[in-house]
């Protein structure tokens, strides 16, 4: 019997059953084992296993099969985001089992495979043991090296920010926008509430601001907001701090701005890279909110970077927001907006099409109350 690790960033459980495969396997075979839970570890030719995963994309989304009969419409907006969830999840399940071998230098023991080992590196750090990881997993790792190499052009920067695999790329221009627009209430200094990938920091700090602290909780954006400060050349305006939420004020005081953009929908997430994007219960949104005034100096402001596509799911309301402002001992002085510009935004087939292509992204300026 052969051993090797197991490899998900996901977190997913090694599946209970695994079959080999190789180019022999029917399309058909292949979907209707992986849907039952079976994993298919493949032995056939790299791109071959590529052009099946397209194969059991397909029928994962019904391509190609007899027309069914028409299912009801979702009776709600939070009904409708629920049941994309649900067949999203359902979707990587079925499609994360196809498995490839890994040497214990990351290669892949393939006809044709490329070379991975430097994205493996990236993501898993040095090689050492024999491995087995789904074709999805190894196909985003390859794609993330690349964006880590090409950078993303970002217009607020006049520049690229690197995204590190497992950071979430800033492919939202619009609120970067927002940022480099609004009114600055001091060049002095800013925090910047779960950084990322630096790229609110470095557009603060293109503006003017003398220091900027950055704060994030993961080991992965914090290497990659450092990569990408080294590279725009403004690690002398910038300080990156693994913190939850905000800056020690015992070391750093309070800050005259501080800015946050959390995950903007309040739900689960499905994977790692998801958290950039899922909150649960809103919960960093509560958390930054709750403790702003305790971390602004006085006259100084806040700015929330919030999208309402979860109210137009359904899944928070705006007096549920304004309330959370209101008890945190916070005051609106001002919100600026913008209209997504992504592709599914205006894509009518997307199944959230009716909440995004209402959505706008805010910023809002916020301020603590004059009685407290």
């Amino acid at each position: 019997m052969r051993q090797a690790r197991w490899r998900s960033e996901n977190n997913a459980l090694p599946p209970k059953r695994v079959v080999v495969a190789d180019d022999t396997m029917p399309a058909d075979r292949a979907f209707s084992l992986a849907s039952e839970g079976t994993a298919l570890l493949w032995r056939g030719d790299f791109q071959n296993a590529r052009q099946l995963l397209n194969a059991m994309a397909r029928r994962a989304a019904g391509t190609g099969r007899k027309p069914r009969k028409a299912k009801t419409a979702p009776a709600s907006p939070t009904e409708a985001f629920h049941l994309h969830r649900q067949a999203q999840s359902q979707r990587a399940r079925t499609l994360g089992m196809l498995l490839l071998p890994l040497d214990a230098d990351y290669t892949v023991p393939l006809r044709r495979a490329p070379e991975v080992r430097p994205a493996c590196e990236e993501a898993y750090g040095p090689a050492g043991e024999a491995s087995v990881v789904s074709l999805r997993e190894l196909l985003g790792l390859i794609g993330a090296h690349e964006w880590r190499k090409k950078g993303v052009p970002i217009a607020a920067l006049g520049a690229r920010i690197h995204p590190h695999y497992g950071v979430f790329s800033p492919v939202r221009g619009e609120y970067l926008q927002l940022v480099a627009q609004a009114p600055l209430p001091s060049t002095e200094l800013a925090f910047d509430i779960g950084t990322g990938t630096g790229v609110i920091a470095a557009a603060l700090a293109r503006r003017g601001v003398r220091r900027v602290i950055a704060t994030d909780t993961d080991p992965r954006a914090l290497a990659c907001a450092a990569d990408n400060i080294e590279r725009l050349g403004l690690r002398g305006q910038i300080e990156l701090q693994q913190a939850d939420l905000f800056p020690d004020v015992a070391r750093f005081g309070k800050a005259p701005l501080v800015v946050c953009n959390p995950p903007w929908v309040p739900a689960r997430p499905n994977a790692a890279i998801e958290r950039a994007v899922y909150d649960p219960d809103s919960a960093m949104l509560k958390g930054f909110l709750s403790g702003l005034a305790a971390h602004l100096e006085s006259g100084g402001e806040g700015w929330l970077i919030l999208s309402d596509l979860a109210e137009h799911l359904g899944l928070r309301t705006r007096d549920e927001l304004l309330a959370w402002i209101d008890g945190a001992g916070l005051t609106v002085l001002a919100r600026l907006d913008a209209k997504p510009a992504h592709p599914k935004a205006t894509d009518a087939d997307d199944p959230l099409h009716a909440a995004r292509s209402a959505e706008v992204t805010s910023l809002w300026r916020l301020a603590v109350m004059a009685d407290r």
